[in-house]
């Protein structure tokens, strides 16, 4: 059984997303989790290739949706196929997790829970096992719920953000030591850009991660507490798991399930959430601009995959599909050009959130 700091430890990776962020390279059956941005691997795999060393195979499950069960197994075929576990609805992340607690209570008693987004960028991977090392060891037996605060580099409007209290001891015995613990004093919502700049000035803000770390019966005694109806419709399916009806039952209680994220659920009713300050870098990629800071970059600050020729060309983002792919940039700037198939996408930085709306009016709904 594999131990972290003597905890067990479950990893459960949230792999159901889509969006139209990533269009033209996304599309309805592809979203940015099964897309290889970077290199060779996909975002999923990659967030699987993180947890070596620290989780095995048989102690990881892959939420996703059931018309991604497919592209999971073909994406990860080490990971055992019954812990692939595909959601009949999308109902937020709050149902995901709890059925995940369920698997998990299942089949490892009252394991560490680590979740995570399978459309994260994470590094050093050291980092990040050092952060969650910490977390799972003071989650274990104290009933906290530990998430990651990202410090800001820029009054970002598009995260949430946590507000860090008072410096929190892990308990004795139970971690090195060496990385900062707080409480969490409050969740606040996406903000406007005056109050992201006053949250970068006071520096006891960060970005929410949209990771989490706390033990098996901790989740689900918050979803029995926060989300009643969670719980009556989810806790049942328990008894099914690993069962000839466990699909059956699932597809009959899942889709009565209210749709909410885990944050809005527990995360901020709940009293006892603390954070570590995460000692890693971290991006979740919501976008081609934030590409830029994963691709090579010219001389001119062009961030390019694909061969690109410029001619007073600056600040420009270029994404090729096929990086045998010519692109040639004249007298332009802070554009965002992507080639993949037939597609092409020009837009300016600026406005590269408005891809989702014209997506949408585009009857062509692709995923991101």
């Amino acid at each position: 059984m594999q131990l972290v700091n003597g905890t067990q430890l479950v990893a459960v990776v949230i792999a159901g997303g889509s969006g139209t962020r990533f269009w033209p390279l996304s599309t309805a059956d592809r979203p940015k989790q099964f897309l290889a941005l970077f290199g060779q691997r996909t975002l999923l795999q990659a967030t699987v290739d993180r947890l070596q060393g620290l989780v095995p195979p048989e102690r990881t499950l892959i939420v996703t949706a059931a018309r991604f069960a497919g592209t999971v197994r073909a994406q990860l075929p080490h990971i055992p196929l019954g812990n692939i576990i595909a959601e009949p609805q999308a109902r937020d992340t709050a149902a995901a997790i709890a059925l995940a607690g369920l698997v998990c209570r299942r089949r490892f008693g009252n394991p560490v829970m680590a979740v995570l987004p399978a459309d994260h960028v994470i590094e050093p991977a050291a980092a990040f096992h050092r952060a969650l090392r910490s977390a799972a060891a003071a989650a274990r037996g104290t009933g906290r719920l530990y998430t990651f605060g990202i410090r800001p580099t820029y009054p970002a409007t598009g995260y949430g953000y946590l507000q860090a209290g008072e410096p929190a001891a892990p308990p004795a015995g139970e971690d090195d030591g060496e990385l900062p613990h707080f409480r969490v004093q409050q969740f606040r919502e996406k903000p406007t850009r005056d109050v992201a700049e006053e949250y970068v000035r006071a520096g006891n803000y960060y970005w929410n991660s949209g990771m989490f770390v706390w033990s098996t019966d901790t989740l689900l005694a918050a979803v029995e507490r926060y989300l009643p109806e969670h719980a009556r419709r989810l806790f049942p399916l328990e008894a099914y798991i690993d069962t000839p009806q466990w699909e059956e039952q699932l597809a009959a209680a899942f889709g009565r399930v209210p749709k909410i994220s885990v944050d809005y659920g527990i995360m901020e009713k709940a009293a006892e959430v603390y954070m570590i300050a995460a000692p890693f870098r971290w991006s979740d990629v919501g976008g081609w601009a934030a590409l830029a800071d994963f691709l090579d970059q010219d001389a001119a600050g062009n961030a390019v995959r694909g061969v690109v020729h410029g001619l007073d060309a600056r600040g420009n983002v270029v994404f090729c599909e096929d990086a045998s792919e010519v692109v040639a940039l004249v007298g332009v700037e802070d554009l965002i050009v992507v080639r993949a198939g037939n597609r092409t996408l020009v837009a300016r930085k600026d406005r590269v959130e408005d891809v989702k709306r014209l997506v949408e009016a585009m009857g062509q709904p692709g995923s991101g």
